[in-house]
């Protein structure tokens, strides 16, 4: 097995020697953490990024001289976006009592709070880990948080495996250093629910070289992943997880009984890159193989193995598995991963076509209870206004204890919903100003994305989610001028590169390049199942109008039936949609003189009109005018 210590390699990047360095996650972390301080240290805040959080600062609050707003961003960790009534009550709580009031669905299915000062993070990560819920993981150089399909479907043994595995995965991968309950519960072990053995088995299973045979940390090593994992399940044509974004993808095969096979594999998608950095590329997943569903585990262990042993530790703009991927080519990647596995992968199942589906509205879940999917703009569970989103879902939650699943499109659905109280729920929500019929929420906004970006991220570039908004408005006026008003076009934001939103498959993506600027990508389809392309390197805020009109109206004349606005663009091309925008004459709003309205008439009374305003020479429209009023004076 290839020894990832960095005395074994002669240059590694600099966190590779705080990971070596931290005792399995605990320093410098442990120690800072009693420190009166407002903020930690480079080196502890990687390795609290293990532990589920970041550090920021508020550059809204910054002042010349003073020191920064420091405050830690916390995320959970919560596979398929499983989150039961008592987790959500708790981090509501905490969002109040600690944070900045609201709190935020992520794209990978789980929640943030923002705003957390360094004193009360500890009780904040205990209380949510006593609430059933956990932020191991979250973040950092290792597996994060496993999606799946977060439609309760009871009667579809398909979308329960998927579930399943899901969270059967994320214990699989999860950091088995006790650092994480050493820290936050001082020392106290506190699971919410006890592994599966078969997990427990697969874990410490010496299958070739996927694992460190008794040691702390069996499937990481002491310098756990050379940069962050991402993993998903889903079930044959449901692509609500964005199935090709992530480095690992599962896909559940059954019988037409419905029994779990096994399952497909995807590897090697991503979406981070860096401007300017050509090296560095969005990138979709491929298709390697399939196996039995007892052979999953060894299976998945013998992926991450050779990203482990195998991917970059000195460049880390470099690191993630799509580039190792690139590097070799999938047969090179595909005979590795037999190496590791210890036997051949069989072939891919064939699939059908994905659909992107959001599960919006009320819904039969299939076994007599009902759903709700409840649009959550931009993801942001807040009050704001006459939306009191963030209210209505704690009274709910309170008066029935309901669970909820988190989607990849940052909503919540609410599920296990008893018929009876489907009229208070609806009275409840409808009170606190919240739409729950999907065919009354703007399509632009329902399929729409962003990251949090400004002012807390420390990676934004721009504005994403609180200026989204605004140019959606502005892009609604634009086909409305056009008379597309009804077009459905996926957008999505981000405030630098990295993609958390993944705007590298959206239709139209904004990327930030620069304050107010951002590169376009267009080309991607509704059902998140082609790459986009980057079309513009810099559009100013103040140019959006300018920049998409001549695109719309090419659209509206050349589209062919049922194409979507990315599926034309990649048809047509960029060098024809360039020309054309070259050559637009921009549409000049008619101008209608005050008090002055448009009337059909036959074309007999126009001939006998036209004639007595000659004959008279009197204008047409005063003629009309005193023969309705004498009309309507005789009528009164």
């Amino acid at each position: 097995m290839v020894n990832t210590s960095v005395s074994s390699i002669k240059k590694v990047s600099k966190l590779e020697i705080i990971k070596e360095k931290s005792n399995f996650l605990r320093e410098p972390l442990a120690t800072e953490l009693l420190e009166e301080t407002t903020h930690f240290t480079e080196n502890a805040v990687q390795i609290l990024k293990f532990h589920g959080s970041y550090q920021q600062d508020n550059r809204d609050n910054r002042v010349k001289g003073q020191e920064k707003d420091y405050q830690m961003m916390l995320r959970t960790r919560n596979p398929g976006g499983f989150i039961p009534a008592e987790l959500y009550l708790t981090l509501d709580r905490l969002s109040d009592d600690y944070g900045n009031s609201t709190l935020r669905v992520t794209t990978r299915q789980g929640f943030q709070i923002h705003g957390i000062l360094k004193k009360d993070l500890k009780t904040a990560v205990s209380a949510i880990i006593k609430s059933m819920g956990s932020t191991l993981g979250a973040c950092g150089d290792l597996n994060r948080n496993v999606m799946a399909p977060p439609v309760p479907f009871k009667n579809r043994p398909e979308y329960q495996y998927a579930w399943e595995y899901a969270d059967k995965i994320a214990d699989l991968l999860r950091p088995q250093t006790e650092a994480y309950y050493e820290i936050w519960l001082d020392g106290e072990k506190f699971l919410s629910a006890e592994e599966p053995s078969e997990v427990v088995t697969a874990r410490q299973c010496c299958s070739n070289k996927t694992i460190f045979a008794d040691k702390e940390e069996p499937i990481y090593g002491k310098n756990y992943m050379p940069r962050k994992f991402k993993c998903s399940v889903t079930v044959p044509g449901d692509n609500s997880v964005d199935v090709y974004t992530h480095d690992v993808s599962l896909v559940v095969i059954t019988d037409n009984k419905g029994i779990l096979q096994g399952f497909n594999i995807l590897v090697g998608g991503g979406m981070g890159r860096t401007h300017n950095k050509e090296e560095t590329f969005a990138r979709m997943a491929d298709p390697i193989g399939y196996v039995a569903k007892e052979d999953v585990y060894d299976a998945l262990k013998a992926i991450i193995a050779i990203q482990r042993d195998y991917g970059d530790r000195v460049q880390r703009r470099h690191a993630r598995m799509k580039y190792l991927i690139n590097d070799w080519g999938i047969e090179k990647f595909r005979s590795k991963v037999e190496e590791y596995f210890g036997k051949s992968l069989d072939t891919f199942k064939i699939l059908p076509k994905w659909k992107y589906q959001d599960f919006l509205g009320w819904n039969e879940q299939g076994d007599g209870h009902l759903f709700l999917g409840i649009s959550v703009t931009n993801g942001r569970v807040k009050d704001e206004g006459n939306l009191q989103l963030k209210t209505a879902l704690r009274r709910i939650i309170e008066q029935f204890g309901l669970p909820m699943r988190l989607t990849a499109n940052h909503n919540i659905i609410l599920y296990e919903i008893d018929a009876s109280h489907q009229e208070t729920i609806e009275e409840i929500l409808q009170d606190c100003g919240v739409i729950t019929d999907p065919q009354e929420i703007d399509a632009l906004t329902r399929y729409s994305i962003a990251c949090p970006a400004l002012p807390t991220c420390g990676l934004a570039i721009t504005e994403s989610e609180r200026v989204l908004p605004g140019i959606i408005e502005r892009i609604k006026t634009i086909l409305s001028k056009l008379d597309m008003a009804s077009e459905e076009i996926v957008i999505r934001m981000t405030g630098c590169p990295n993609g958390c939103a993944r705007p590298y498959m959206a239709e139209l993506g904004f990327v930030g390049s620069a304050p107010n600027t951002y590169q376009i990508w267009l080309g991607g389809s509704p059902n998140q199942t082609n790459l986009a392309e980057p079309y513009l390197q810099k559009l100013f805020d103040k140019d959006i109008e300018k920049f998409l009109e001549p695109l719309f109206v090419y659209f509206k004349q050349e589209k062919i039936e049922k194409e979507s606005f990315g599926q034309f663009c990649r048809r047509v091309g960029f060098a024809s949609l360039r020309a054309f925008s070259e050559n637009y004459q921009p549409i000049k709003p008619r101008r209608i003189r005050k008090n002055q309205h448009r009337v059909s008439i036959s074309d007999k009374i126009f001939v006998q009109l036209k004639a007595f305003s000659e004959t008279n020479k009197r204008p047409m429209n005063q003629i009309v005018n005193e023969a309705l009023e004498n009309y309507f004076n005789q009528e009164n």
